[in-house]
């Protein structure tokens, strides 16, 4: 066996071959069938016997070849040359000679809020052309804001992330945080999740009461103004848009209500009578009454 990634001049010695004829006749040499990564030199040992070793070229790379075949040739002196063969299977042993890569730097996501806990966010994924424990990916939040965790789940073992938390478009409309992966031999990688979060139309407006003239002389003009209201929606686009609703409209009376700058409303008199009767109320998520 061989690791991947041992760098050339490498030597390898190979058992020696065995004949029983002395003198001339005895082991003369080897040869090594042709191939792009080892050569063969021989060495004298004290004992006038000849070692073979296999010498490294070129770098070993598992992940282009993982195996080598070879042929080792002895050679007697004999007049009639014999020979004998042994074939060598050189294994290219993994090393963790490459870390994990994500397929994309920056993973983006839409996501609408309020889902319920445990609905997929996405997947990010990195490959590792090693083998064994060191093409085993695992993966990690990073950089993180301690707000997400509550939020997030990231499953180590596939890179899935999950709801774990209510995700809310008025507490935050975007999150971004870093996702590690590690190989078994310690090599990393890292991306980005950008996740943006669509609002839904899940806020009612809110009416508020800035200002009221109560009572109301009875002799005032149609369109005195009598009150002012605040409408507001936390909800975003469309969904926070408010439109004017509507006159209430009462036997004698009607009250008008009036755009007055974004998302505020007026209340203004269309007419009114002395004695008819001396109190109006209507509801808009505040009450307001009126007194004549």
């Amino acid at each position: 066996d061989c690791l991947s990634g041992s760098q050339p001049g490498a030597r390898f010695p190979l058992a020696p071959a065995q004949d029983p004829d002395v003198g001339a006749n005895s082991l003369r040499g080897y040869q090594l069938s042709p191939n792009r990564y080892f050569t063969l030199k021989l060495k004298e040992n004290p004992d006038g016997k000849k070692q073979a070793e296999l010498v490294l070229e070129k770098p070993l790379d598992r992940e282009k070849q993982s195996s080598h075949h070879l042929i080792l040739t002895a050679v007697d002196g004999g007049d009639s040359v014999r020979t004998g063969t042994a074939q060598i299977k050189i294994t290219v042993t993994d090393a963790n000679d490459n870390p994990p890569i994500f397929t994309e730097e920056i993973y983006k996501v839409s996501l609408k809020e309020n889902l319920p806990k445990g609905s997929l966010v996405l997947q990010v994924k990195a490959t590792d052309e090693d083998e064994g424990s060191y093409g085993k990916i695992t993966y990690y939040f990073s950089n993180i804001p301690q707000s997400s965790r509550h939020l997030f789940s990231l499953d180590s073992s596939n890179g899935i992330i999950t709801t774990k938390g209510f995700v809310d478009f008025e507490d935050a409309n975007n999150y971004i945080m870093g996702v590690e992966a590690r190989d078994g031999g310690g090599l990393t990688d890292h991306c980005k999740v950008h996740i943006e979060i669509l609002d839904e139309n899940d806020n009612t407006p809110e009416m508020t009461l800035t200002s009221v003239y109560s009572p109301v002389p009875e002799d005032s003009m149609p369109g005195t103004v009598i009150a002012l209201m605040k409408a507001r929606d936390r909800d975003d686009g469309g969904n926070g848009e408010i439109t004017k609703p509507g006159p209430a409209v009462f036997p004698i009376i009607c009250v008008w209500l009036q755009t007055c700058g974004q998302n505020g409303f007026n209340f203004a008199l269309k007419s009114s009578e002395q004695n008819i009767q001396r109190e109006y109320s209507f509801a808009m998520t505040t009450l307001v009454i009126f007194y004549l």
